[in-house]
């Protein structure tokens, strides 16, 4: 019995089938018709052309958009409908100061190219800065106009003095108020990007911020035409 041990072993070596320990199966093939699982590999998962939160921000702007078509509307029949505009005793808007903080948001627009234009070159400290002076852009226009508001409402021009202040602060202060919001984006994404690696995640939040800015920017001459050169 002892001798024969070894024989045994050789046998199993040269026949495992018949001691239950044959090869490895092959792999299956992958099934012709696409059903079923296939062999997962890294290039198979295919990438979305455009990211989502580009279209999550179109779907918003276009939303926004609708918006202030609603209320551009609304006041062209207020305007065209009433004999005379603006009604008379009522205080008239400062047409050059607010030309003056036109310009201002005109040109915040312009630095936020260059803060986009320097990130995607990999200057950091260039992008920040110039981030940062849109930030403070954007702040001079709210304070100028918050200013003038003041006088406005001292003069007698308030939401409660009729239509043509009711749709000069509806039409404006929604206007304000995107401003502000977006103010509010440009110095978050700042502090994000002052310590934030180069990447696509940091280009697309700068991205995301500067065509929400270059919005409500482009935004304002219409709205300055329409009400205040009318």
């Amino acid at each position: 019995m002892i001798g024969t041990a070894p024989i045994e072993e050789a046998v199993a070596e040269e026949n495992p089938e018949d001691f239950g320990q044959g090869p490895p199966a092959p792999p299956e093939d992958p099934p012709a018709d696409g059903d079923g699982p296939r062999p997962e590999s890294e290039g198979d998962s295919p990438r979305p052309v455009v990211g989502n939160g580009y279209i999550g921000i179109a779907v918003f702007l276009g939303a926004e958009a609708m918006f202030f078509a609603g209320l551009i509307g609304a006041f062209l029949v207020f305007r065209y409908g009433s004999q005379i505009w603006p009604p008379p005793f009522q205080p008239r808007l400062p047409l050059g100061i607010t030309s003056v903080n036109t310009a201002v948001l005109l040109l915040s627009a312009w630095t936020m190219v260059r803060a986009s234009t320097a990130w995607k070159c990999g200057n950091r400290p260039q992008s920040v800065r110039y981030l940062l002076l849109t930030s403070v852009l954007g702040l001079v226009f709210l304070v100028v106009q918050g200013s003038e508001w003041a006088r406005l409402i001292h003069f007698g021009l308030t939401i409660s003095s009729g239509v043509y202040g009711g749709t000069f602060y509806t039409l404006i202060g929604f206007h304000g108020l995107h401003v502000l919001g977006a103010v509010v984006w440009l110095i978050s994404v700042f502090f994000v990007l002052r310590n934030a690696p180069f990447g696509s995640r940091s280009r697309t939040r700068l991205e995301l911020c500067a065509i929400y800015w270059y919005f409500v920017v482009g935004l304002w001459p219409v709205l300055f035409g329409l009400v205040y050169l009318s």
